[in-house]
Formats: structure tokens, sequence, C-alpha cells
């Protein structure tokens, strides 16, 4: 008998191992195994996400005709050995992970049956494509490669082999700021069914046993809990982006807003990232009702850029850059996580408390929070940039090591020196109070960057400058604002560099 063991990131019945077999020939296996929290205290919604995600998949291969055992288990490989020897499976099929580390972990344990891969078809370049595309480039840049992936994929192409519009990127197009009460539709959420519930139950029964052995317990709450979970719902959050999000996602992209988590963003990626979705037809879909709809260009592009470029893009580097790229610390970053990251607010930062007030309820937010307020913090206070990335990969939703390497390590803390990105992405307070409603009430003065009131993203950004300076005019990106750093006077510079300190 063949066995194919199905990851939880793999939830695709056409996913590379099921469709190289049938359900008359093979048997499947699925394994919920609490040894994860071991390695990462992952927050509860991704873990009520991942595993309810996991059951309702396994009822739909059974109605599709496969046999098909999940398991509950300590670990993975107590699971495989019974599992293994009961249905005297001969051969053990398995899609790659899209993860470095499991995929070593897995070759790492002692199965007593031969284990045969399959090449992964969860993302549209597969790594060998993605090298023959890199090779040639001595510095690769995410626009060369979207460009490549819209003519290779025909994605708002036009007959004359040109882009729609004469343009391939309206980015520039997709950055206001938020006006006064500005609004976006409300999210679609499901009720959790008796399935859902049961996980729920379990996961917070989990954080209780943790808590009982005064073990770090689960970042975090379980319920309500709203993500799709099955393959209908997962269609049924892309028809609702097209239906109320899709004609305004592009100008308010970046936009930050006090009570509106989502705004237009899609809320896509934790359903690609599971397999519930496939990143083609999702394209596609948004390609044919864009057009059909009249979208504006600038949104329609925009948000097949973050799915055609960017996710392709990352999963590609991920696995370019190698092992060792995930030890990288540019600037030799060594402070420990604030303890009210773990806790999930505390700070006495507006813009960070509601980041993370968010965070803590549904184990999500969108591009910019991440990259502007919880990147670029971690950036210029100089935090440990392994313990960084790690926790980005605990806490959310659609976090994976592949996910967070390249998007935090390197794009948003500049740890890899620019292999990803052409420049740190540092900023003020200036920036967050242009773009979010934040600051408005709160302790600390955007306008400030000394004293007990000034704003830490001011202070501990001019600090950033200065303790890197020789490293960073070396970067002609940098040019503008290091010669800004030049023209603080010595004593007020000090000023700002105690206040840094004393944050």
């Amino acid at each position: 008998m063949i066995g194919i063991w199905v990851l939880g990131d793999q939830l695709d019945p056409l996913q590379a191992a099921l469709a190289a077999h049938t359900p008359a020939t093979a048997r499947v296996l699925l394994i919920e195994s609490s040894s994860v929290l071991q390695q990462r205290r992952y927050h509860r919604q991704k873990l009520v996400l991942v595993w309810s995600a996991m059951r309702h998949f396994a009822a739909e291969l059974r109605q599709l005709g496969w046999t098909v055992d999940l398991l509950e288990a300590p670990t993975f490989a107590e699971a495989l050995k019974d599992w293994l020897a009961e249905h005297e499976i001969s051969e053990l099929h398995l899609m790659e992970p899209a993860e470095r580390p499991f995929r070593e972990a897995i070759e790492r344990l002692p199965l007593p049956t031969p284990l045969v891969w399959h090449l992964s078809n969860a993302f549209l370049w597969s790594r060998d494509d993605f090298g023959a595309w890199a090779a040639p480039y001595k510095q690769l840049r995410m626009e060369l490669f979207y460009r490549e992936g819209r003519k290779r994929f025909g994605v708002l192409m036009g007959d004359d082999g040109q882009p729609l519009g004469g343009q391939w990127n309206y980015d520039q197009e997709n950055r206001k700021a938020p006006p006064k009460g500005l609004v976006g539709p409300e999210p679609l959420v499901f009720a959790s069914d008796a399935i859902t519930r049961a996980v729920i139950a379990k996961v917070d029964q989990l954080a209780q046993e943790l808590e009982a052995a005064s073990e770090p317990g689960l970042p975090g709450i379980s319920a309500p809990f709203g993500w799709a979970v099955t393959r209908s719902q997962a269609l049924a959050v892309l028809e609702h982006f097209i239906d109320t999000r899709l004609d305004g996602f592009g100008p308010f992209q970046d936009a930050m807003v006090s009570g509106q988590p989502t705004l237009w963003h899609a809320l896509l990626s934790p359903c690609l990232n599971i397999g519930l979705l496939q990143p083609l037809e999702v394209i596609r879909r948004l390609e044919q009702a864009g057009l059909e709809r009249g979208t504006p260009l600038a949104c329609l592009e925009g948000v097949i850029r973050q799915i055609l470029g960017w996710r392709e893009y990352t999963h590609g580097l991920y696995w370019w850059f190698g092992a060792d790229y995930p030890a990288r610390n540019h600037f030799g970053a060594n402070r420990p996580l604030p303890g009210w990251l773990e806790q999930l607010g505390g700070s006495g930062m507006a813009c960070m408390d509601t980041v993370l007030a968010e965070l803590e309820l549904n184990g999500y937010a969108h591009h910019i929070q991440r990259l502007m307020v919880l990147a670029n913090y971690g950036l210029i206070a100089g935090l440990d940039p392994q313990a960084f990335t790690a926790w980005f990969h605990r806490m959310f939703v659609d976090g994976y090591d592949w996910v967070m390497q390249t998007n935090v390590l390197g794009m948003g803390l500049f740890a890899d020196g620019g292999m990803l990105a052409s420049k740190p992405y540092a900023a003020s307070g200036n920036y967050i109070n242009r773009m979010s409603s934040y600051c408005k009430g709160c302790r600390y003065n955007p306008k400030q960057r000394t004293g007990a009131d000034a704003c830490p993203f001011n202070a501990l950004y001019w600090d950033f400058l200065a303790r890197n300076q020789e490293g960073l005019r070396r970067n002609h990106r940098m040019g503008l604002v290091m010669k800004q750093l030049e023209k603080i006077p010595a004593d007020e510079l000090a000023a700002i560099r105690a206040t840094a300190s004393a944050h």
C-alpha cells in the first residue's frame, strides 16, 4: 500500500503527491502533533486555523473516495511509526514542504519505509525555474521578476506584448494617506462549526496545560474565530474581496486606521499559504473580474503584484539564498525583544499597541502595519533579528518560515545587508503620523525627538542612522537622509541618542 502524508499547509486535493495517485492505490495521512508547540508557541488563531482546516480537508478527501487517517499525536515520529506498521505502507510519498527546516526534520526521522518526494506545485515558479531566472543577475530585484512573471503567465498583458495601460507598476498611485473618518468594508468571517469548536477547545486545553506546568502559554485568543477553513469558504473570501474591496484596494493599501484593521486588504494569504486557494486561480479570477468590472488598473495591478510578484519572489528567494540566510545579522543587532511584544500590548506607543491589540484578536496585521510599525521598530531599536523573525512566525496566521525569513529578516530588518531590499525601510514617527490615525491621543509627540514626550520612533530612527552611519553612507539610496543627519548639531544629536537609550 502506498502512503501519502499531507502536511498542514498542503491542503489541496490536486497537490503533487495526491495528484500522482488514486484513492484505489493509496492511503492518506494527516498528523496533528502538539510537538510543534515545543519549538514555537504559536498564536492560538494560527493553531485553530491549521488544525481545523486539516480536519475539514480530511473530510473532503473522504468524500472524494480517499481513505484518510487524521491522527492526533505527541510527535510526528510516533504517529508515523505506528501508522506505517499498521497499514503495511511500502512507500511514503510527500509533496516537498515549503519550509527547509521541516523537510530536514522529516529526513532525519528513522523511517522503516522508503520516502518518495514530489516536487511542489503550490507555487507558480519551481525552485529550478526561479534559479534559472536569478542566475544571470548580480543583484536581484522584485520588479524585474514581476515583469517576467506577467509575461510568462500572460497576466494583464495586451496583444502587442506590452502591459495593459502601458505601465508595469502603479505603486505610486497606491500610497495615499488616510483622510479623517476613512472606513473600509467589513471583512467576511465564518461562524465556527462543530469541527472548529472542537479544535478551539483543544487549543485552549493545551494552553492551560502549559500554564499549569509553569511554562509559557499560547499567545492571542482562540475565539471568536472567523477565518476560512474549507475551500468553499476560501473561494467565498475571494469573491467577497472582488465584490466589496477590489475596486478600492489601491489608493489606501498603505494606510493605517484605528478600528479598521483590514480596510481594503484581500485577507487571502492564510488561504493561499495552506493550500485552500491556488495562486494562479486567484490571479486569473482577479484579472477576469477586474477587467469585466472596469476596476481601476492601479487597484487590479496592485493586488495581482502582491501574489504574482511579491509572494512568488519571496518564496523563490527563500530557497535561492540558501540555508545560512536565516543567521544573517548585517547590523549586529542583539537587543532582546521587549516583554510587551510577547504580551501583545503595553508598549505605551499608540501605534504599536493598536497593532498588537489587533494581532492578539486575529493573528493578523496588514503589510504596512507589519513593515512600518512592527519591523520598523525592530530595525531602528536594534532588536535581535533571529528572535524577532521567530516572533513574527509564531504570531501570524499566515506566518511560515519561507514567509518570514525574507519578509522580516530581509525586507523589514535589513539583516541580510541588501540581498533582498535596496535600502533599510527605516522611518521616524513622521511617517506613521502621516500614514495613520494612530498618533492622535498618543502620550508621545510625533513632532518631538528628544525628551520624555518624544515619539520613540523619532529618537530611535536618528539613533539608528547615527550608530550605523559608516555603512549607511555607502548606500546610494540613503544619501539624502545621511546629509540630514550631518546637519543635526552635536549637542542635539547627543540628546536624541540619550532619549533613544532611555527608551
